[in-house]
């Protein structure tokens, strides 16, 4: 039964998503119930092994679908691959990722898939994993300081691309030479990073849903440690890192905002001077406006949160040569802004219960004792 969803001048069907479910890099057709989106591009976006895309020209005006599986034009012979996306969509894929049909070799869709085609197209993927292991053992016997990540077949079985991952340059002539003995095709190396393994692996990240790189994420950019800074974040590695060994990707994503929003806090380098302490900064809240200061540098004693106005105002006295007798504005309730620090690590101590329960079995054998000693007294 086909569901669809009236709202007016259009229906939303489920066509856009059709055939994805369980893809990399799946895309929502969210233009496949509008008429001009069949013949707005002639293009079609083609999906391969994992995270591999491409662009091909629909020169023949076949009627394709998304998820049919077509034979695309490689080098040499032909590749075979499944329709991912196409009418005017891939238009807006293609300017997103950057290819321009005039700039780079414009290759076609040949035809849909023959049952042969298929057929070879299967045996050629189940030599994938043998081929990947014998390719490590190799690339050990001729001390390479390289990881064969993956290797990827293509359809008609005449080439084969090998990925691999390396810290520096390797020399992998010789590796070309042995690989294409072995397996009779042409090879192609072909180097990725740890976190494009990562998306090529796929898995679920620590937050519940799919890695990003393995769902929607294509473009990598740099993440460093001052992102995890800027948004007061515990520096402990291994919360901060992915399943690539990398820092998470997911630091950037509210980045921006972040920087926006701390834009108007004071340095946090600045002291503020009461009538009777000096307060150094701790941490701050970006999104609440409020500011947390310490009587003693980088440790967590007699903690006060404030508000920002505050700090700003504190501040100014200083610079005055004034002190306020307190951080605390004087309508503000001075112990409802104290602040009790108590450490995760004695939160979750593994013996915590147990002193509780030592307590309660004593009240409980008290009790019984008590209640015995009444039954022994009372008359016969």
């Amino acid at each position: 039964m086909d569901y669809t969803l009236d709202t007016g001048n259009r229906r939303l069907t489920a066509a856009g998503c059709k055939k994805s479910s369980g893809q990399m890099l799946s895309i929502h057709d969210w233009l496949a119930d509008i008429d001009i989106n069949t013949e707005s591009c002639q293009y079609v976006e083609v999906q391969f092994k994992n995270t591999r895309k491409g662009y091909y020209l629909n020169s023949n005006n076949i009627d394709l679908e998304k998820g049919d599986i077509v034979a695309v034009e490689s080098n040499p012979g032909h590749d075979i691959g499944t329709v991912t996306t196409q009418g005017y969509l891939v238009a807006l894929q293609m300017r997103k990722n950057g290819y321009d049909p005039q700039k780079n070799e414009v290759r076609r869709v040949y035809r849909k898939a023959r049952p042969a085609d298929i057929e070879k197209w299967e045996e050629s993927k189940a030599r994938e994993h043998d081929a990947m292991l014998r390719t490590r053992k190799i690339a050990k016997d001729l001390n390479l300081d390289m990881k064969i990540g993956d290797v990827e077949f293509q359809g008609d079985g005449n080439k084969a691309i090998f990925y691999y991952i390396a810290d520096e340059r390797v020399d992998f002539r010789q590796l070309i030479k042995v690989l294409a003995e072995v397996f009779q095709v042409r090879i192609e190396m072909k180097q990725i990073g740890a976190r494009q393994e990562a998306g090529r692996i796929g898995g679920t990240g620590p937050c519940g849903r799919e890695l990003c790189c393995s769902t929607f994420l294509s473009k990598f950019s740099s993440v460093g440690t001052n992102a995890a800074r800027i948004q007061d974040l515990s520096m402990n590695p291994q919360k901060l890192a992915g399943q690539c060994a990398k820092l998470k990707c997911c630091l950037n994503f509210e980045l921006d905002n972040y920087i926006e929003a701390i834009k108007e806090f004071p340095d946090k380098s600045i002291q503020l001077e009461t009538s009777s302490d000096t307060y150094y900064f701790f941490k701050l809240d970006a999104f609440a406006r409020k500011m947390t200061y310490s009587t003693a540098p980088n440790a967590p004693q007699n903690l006060v949160e404030i508000s920002l106005d505050r700090a700003k105002a504190v501040i100014d006295m200083n610079k005055k040569g004034q002190k306020p007798d307190s951080l605390l504005e004087e309508s503000t309730d001075r112990q409802n802004a104290v602040i009790d620090f108590t450490s995760s690590v004695s939160e979750g101590s593994l013996t915590r219960f147990d002193n509780k329960n030592k307590k309660k079995k004593k009240k409980r054998n008290k009790h019984k004792n008590h209640d015995k000693k009444q039954d022994n007294n009372e008359p016969a």
